[in-house]
């Protein structure tokens, strides 16, 4: 496999959630800190969310590989943030056999 060009730095997030004082809960996210990763399209659809037209783009965020339970490793249910664009990740794999690269299936969701 050769070597994906890591030129983007995204922000690794993970959410958190606190009582809101009336029984709910509010969702807050917490900077785990910086990656650098390779942004590749591999599709995309037109969906409805909350009956609204939105386009959902799907992604693959390459980064160096670091080992199961490491800070930088992402995980599903975290997300990606490069500057105002928001990739929630939806699976993580190996990219390589040697193990030196990750794979981020992510998701990127725009109101239209």
């Amino acid at each position: 496999m050769k070597a994906p060009t890591l030129n983007r730095r995204f922000t690794l997030e993970a959410a958190n959630t606190a009582p809101d004082g009336s029984g709910g809960f509010i969702e807050t996210w917490e900077t785990l800190g910086a990656v650098w990763g390779e942004l590749k399209g591999t599709g995309g659809r037109d969906v409805d969310l909350d009956a609204r037209a939105a386009s959902q783009g799907r992604f693959r965020i390459t980064v160096r590989a670091a080992p199961l339970g490491a800070l930088e490793r992402p995980l599903p249910g975290q997300r990606l943030r490069e500057g105002g664009r928001v990739f929630p990740v939806i699976a993580v794999v190996d990219s390589d056999p040697e193990g030196r690269w990750l794979s981020c299936i992510v998701r990127e969701e725009l109101l239209r």
